[in-house]
């Protein structure tokens, strides 16, 4: 990792990691990382598909498209499709953290270049099920933003290992308590499509004297 978006979210969510394989989507606050927020990212893995939840404006604004609700593998070429899916199975099965190299070019032919990070989030299940990334341009053009980047192509990628090795999600899962401490008091509550997680407590009213 060299650019400092992607050292920054990877600390951030090491530390609320703290020595499991992930930590819990809703362990992430996105006020803890609000400077870098912009270049972030939120996918779901379903079927196969790993689908834009959330996108950032910077994401969205460099690539000139919304990202929300579209596949992350659309866009590659084969070749590239087939290296992303097996770095992205890598993270989702063994918890390691994926970084990516892209060049992505405009109609143009003018190139930028990326580094991005992936990293692995249990959602509702035991189970890697969401992954919280960053995409961060190493060296800015000042068109950037301006001139949509209509393709892009993978240069490198690399797996890092938090714990020093690959590891089995299972069993990891086992191992560790699925809810830290002050989590394990919340309750559920489901609306339409929203999810809530609601802790008891609050104001209590001192007696009279």
């Amino acid at each position: 990792m060299k650019q400092k978006i992607t050292q920054t979210l990877f600390n951030y969510w090491n530390d609320v990691r703290q020595d499991r394989v992930a930590p819990r989507r809703f362990e992430i606050e996105p006020a803890q990382i609000a400077s870098i927020l912009p270049h972030t990212f939120i996918l779901e893995r379903r079927d196969g598909v790993y689908r834009f939840r959330l996108a950032g404006t910077a994401v969205c604004d460099a690539f000139g498209q919304e990202f929300r609700e579209t596949d992350f593998l659309d866009g590659w070429a084969e070749d590239d499709k087939i290296s992303l899916e097996r770095l992205l199975t890598v993270v989702t099965q063994q918890g390691g953290v994926g970084i990516l190299e892209i060049e992505a070019a405009t109609q143009n032919k003018r190139t930028v270049s990326f580094e991005a990070i992936i990293l692995p989030l249990v959602h509702t299940r035991d189970a890697i099920d969401r992954l919280l990334g960053a995409i961060s341009p190493i060296t800015p053009p000042d068109w950037l933003g301006y001139e949509p980047l209509t393709s892009r192509r993978l240069v490198t990628t690399k797996i890092v290992w938090p714990n020093g090795k690959p590891q089995s999600v299972l069993e990891m899962m086992h191992r560790q308590a699925p809810f830290l401490p002050h989590v394990r008091k919340a309750r559920i509550v489901r609306s339409e499509r929203r999810q809530f997680r609601v802790y008891d407590g609050g104001r209590t009213d001192s007696p009279k004297d």
